[in-house]
């Protein structure tokens, strides 16, 4: 019976400690593991407390946390790049991330390792930006938006700047050179109103 119980237990610990696991890497609208878009940028260090955290623009003499922030495993596995709205402010929110490791992913499965086949497969486009050496992919209903290397599209668009890319011309088997969530800070406000 008391062997019953310990197994039971230590079952439910495991069930419990993987739901955790995966929650910190699920993307969501407004929201990515523990990090939500109204999380000031002061709370990075308890959010990531078991992560190492790297300031890239420290500034001497201030209080508080500021400037763009890496986010590494203990390992030494980049995972995110956290740009604030104001970099000048510990208060202020992230409005951009910088997804590169691929267990962040939405319910759908949908990360950084991703191909394009999979983002059609789960998502509407509703716009293509041409850029000089990318194109940016923006989703419906979505915050997640995708670039892709014009090196992966087929040469006749590849150099031309002002033509308009449809998603015909990117191939399936395309991948991502950036994976990026962008959060409004005006949305914020307005839901909080």
């Amino acid at each position: 019976m008391k062997k019953t119980i310990l197994i039971s237990l230590i079952t439910i610990l495991l069930f419990v400690q993987c739901e955790k696991e995966s929650n910190r890497f699920l993307i969501q609208k407004g929201a990515i593991g523990n990090l939500t878009k109204s999380t000031p940028i002061k709370q990075i260090d308890s959010i990531f407390a078991q992560d190492s955290i790297v300031w890239l623009n420290p500034i001497n003499n201030s209080l508080g946390i500021q400037g763009e922030i890496e986010i590494f495993e203990k390992g030494g596995k980049k995972l995110l790049l956290l740009s604030p709205e104001n970099e000048n402010d510990s208060n202020s929110v992230i409005t951009n991330i910088q997804v590169f490791d691929d267990r962040y992913k939405t319910e759908q499965g949908f990360n950084s390792g991703s191909t394009f086949k999979d983002l059609k497969e789960n998502y509407k486009i509703t716009a293509i930006d041409n850029a000089i050496n990318s194109v940016v992919i923006y989703l419906e209903d979505s915050e997640i938006f995708i670039t892709i290397d014009k090196k992966q599209l087929p040469e006749n668009v590849r150099y031309n700047y002002t033509t308009k890319i449809e998603s015909t011309q990117i191939p399936l088997e395309a991948t991502f050179k950036y994976f990026m969530i962008a959060w409004d800070v005006d949305d914020e406000i307005t839901d909080e109103n």
